[in-house]
């Protein structure tokens, strides 16, 4: 995957409410701080944290606090949502939130490796009869989709880890990446929603895919109950779209710092739950793709299947094709 990272060094000041000095803060000296004021804001919004309530170099909802009272360990007072959310948010953010996606990326991509190991990659002829299951059109979306949705699981991910890679402009950068690529991902994500959406619902055939895992429990050739997309390919479906969404809402949200510090600390806890399932779909995903499957990436890269893959991996979808002939 080719990265094109976006260098856009963004500078800002702290004005001091009550003393009206102002300073300015170089990035570059604190590895805690993850990028822009917006990062480092959103990191600090915990109710223990020494800058909690800070916004752009200032305090939300100002009453005669200025950052000289946050940092000096006086009460803190005239805060918007300064209670709420709070205890809960910096125990989730500081102990739980990147150990649980470390967590994830880990056993999943160890649970795959065994599949691989015992059972193997799936096998299929396929340079037999093929038939057309996804038009050039199909194929565009999905790939402008995918593309940007995976660049913003990766710097999501990043960011999750600043302070372990450093920080600094490598993170600024994969936070302004992450931003750019959501307005992408929005565009196609509704176009392949209204493209997919009804083959991507789910039939009763799909309760008999679940009752033998797809077939990727073994290397016998028995028809599975699918049709142009298996219960798993619906449930990424789902996931992929209407998750990717409420991500994209909830990230634009802490962007913008749309509402108070409690709201905020609600969309950020909602944003890591969500990443949690999107980050272990996607990986999984990838693996079905590319490993799981010999060649089934082929298929949207060039629209066409096997007659072989589809009839055994497919079965509903292959006699839909059989009876249209």
């Amino acid at each position: 995957m080719l990265f094109f990272v976006l260098f856009l060094t963004l500078s800002f000041q702290i004005s001091y409410g009550n003393q009206g000095v102002k300073e300015p803060v170089d990035f570059s000296y604190n590895k805690k701080i993850y990028g822009t004021h917006q990062i480092e804001a959103i990191k600090n919004w915990g109710i223990s944290s020494p800058t909690a309530g800070v916004v752009s170099g200032s305090v939300m909802q100002m009453h005669g606090v200025s950052v000289g009272a946050l940092d000096s360990g006086d009460k803190i007072t005239g805060i918007r949502g300064i209670s709420g959310l709070g205890q809960i948010f910096t125990l989730l953010q500081n102990k739980f939130f990147a150990p649980i996606f470390l967590g994830i990326i880990i056993v999943v991509i160890a649970a795959f490796f065994g599949h691989y190991k015992i059972i193997g990659s799936r096998k299929f002829n396929h340079h037999g009869k093929k038939f057309k299951v996804f038009s050039k059109y199909n194929i565009f979306v999905h790939w402008g989709a995918a593309i940007p949705f995976v660049i913003i699981c990766v710097t999501g991910l990043m960011m999750v880890f600043g302070d372990k890679l450093g920080g600094g402009l490598l993170i600024r950068s994969a936070k302004n990446i992450h931003f750019i690529a959501t307005f992408v991902f929005i565009v196609f994500g509704i176009l392949m929603f209204l493209m997919w959406l009804k083959p991507s619902l789910f039939k009763l055939y799909d309760i008999g895919w679940f009752k033998i895992m797809g077939g990727y429990l073994s290397q016998a050739k028995n028809p599975v109950p699918a049709g142009k997309f298996n219960a798993g390919q619906k449930i990424w479906f789902w996931i992929a779209t209407l998750g990717g969404f409420i991500m994209a809402a909830t990230g634009l949200i802490m962007h913008y710092f749309y509402g108070d510090i409690n709201f905020l600390r609600l969309t950020a806890i909602i944003h890591n739950v969500l990443g949690f399932g999107v980050i272990a779909m996607l990986i999984t995903h990838i693996y079905m793709s590319i490993f799981a499957i010999e060649g089934a990436l082929d298929s949207i890269l060039d629209g066409n299947m096997s007659e072989e893959e589809l009839a055994i991996m497919h079965s509903f979808y292959y006699k839909e094709l059989i009876a249209k002939q």
